[in-house]
C-alpha cells in the first residue's frame, strides 16, 4: 500500500510517500512556500524513474492519502487540506484527517494509562490544548493560559505528561514541567495513519473540514451584518 502524507500547518511544511514499513521519500517545504510548492512536489514524489515515466500514472499508483488538518497556520491548514481532498477526489482515494494535536501527543510516547496534554501556541495568550490517553482523545480545545493552567493544577503532576514543540510555549509556561520535542512533521503522523487504516477508519472527502479550534481573524474583526429587512 502506497500512502501520502501531507503536513503544512506549522512553520515548515513537509511531504512523505509511504507503505506499511517505511517511508520511501520526503520532501521539506520551507516556510510559507506550501502554496505554491506543495502540488508540484507531491508530483516529484511520486514519479517514477525513467525517461517515459508519467506523474499522473505515478500519483494513480497512491491507495490512500493523509493530511495532518490542524490546528496550526490557518493558510497551510487551507493549503494541505485542500491539496489532499482534491488528490482524493480526483482519483478516488479514501482519505484521513489527522490532528497536530494528536501527532504531538504521540511523540511524548507516554506509558499505558498516562493522560497526555499535547500544547500549541495560538497567540493571544491562547493555547491550542489536545488531551489523549492511550491513543484515544479525550478532548481538544483552545484555552486562555489561566484556564489551562487551571486545568493542569486540578491534576497532580505525576499523573500525566504536558508535551510542547515551541519554545514560546515553554516560556509562558515556565511554571510547569514540560517535556519539549521536535516540532512534528509529516512522518511522525505515519504511524496513527497506518492504524487508522488497519481499523479502516477514514474520513469522508467531502466533509472533512479544517480543525482549526477557533475562528479565522477574517471571522474575529468582520463586521456585524444587518439583519434581512433592516435599513442601512
Amino acid at each position: 500500500m502506497r500512502i501520502l502524507l501531507i503536513d503544512t500547518c506549522g512553520a515548515t511544511g513537509s511531504v512523505v510517500l509511504a507503505d506499511e514499513s517505511a517511508i520511501i521519500s520526503s520532501a521539506t517545504l520551507p516556510g510559507r512556500t506550501a502554496s505554491e510548492r506543495l502540488v508540484p512536489t507531491i508530483k516529484d514524489l511520486a514519479a517514477p524513474s525513467g525517461p517515459t515515466a508519467s506523474p499522473n500514472t505515478a500519483l494513480q499508483s497512491l491507495d490512500a492519502a493523509a493530511v495532518v488538518h490542524g490546528p496550526g497556520s490557518f493558510t497551510g491548514v487551507r493549503v494541505g487540506l485542500s491539496a489532499a481532498k482534491g488528490l482524493c477526489e480526483a482519483l478516488g482515494l479514501p482519505l484521513l484527517g489527522i490532528s497536530r494535536l494528536e501527532v504531538l501527543a504521540h511523540l511524548a510516547q507516554a506509558t499505558s494509562g498516562t493522560p497526555i496534554y499535547a500544547l500549541l501556541d495560538a497567540g493571544r495568550g491562547e493555547f491550542y490544548v489536545g488531551v489523549y490517553q492511550d491513543g484515544a482523545r479525550l478532548r481538544e480545545a483552545l484555552l486562555p493560559r489561566a484556564e489551562l493552567l487551571a486545568v493542569l493544577d486540578s491534576h497532580p503532576t505525576q499523573s500525566h505528561i504536558v508535551v510542547a514543540c515551541e519554545p514560546v510555549v515553554v516560556e509562558a509556561l515556565s511554571s510547569l514541567t514540560l517535556c519539549l520535542v521536535r516540532e512534528p512533521t509529516a512522518e511522525d503522523a505515519l504511524p496513527l495513519v497506518l492504524l487508522r487504516i488497519q481499523q479502516q477508519d477514514f474520513d469522508d472527502v467531502t466533509s472533512l473540514d479544517a480543525n482549526y479550534l477557533r475562528r479565522t481573524d477574517a471571522e474575529i474583526f468582520a463586521k456585524p451584518q444587518p439583519a434581512a429587512g433592516t435599513v442601512r
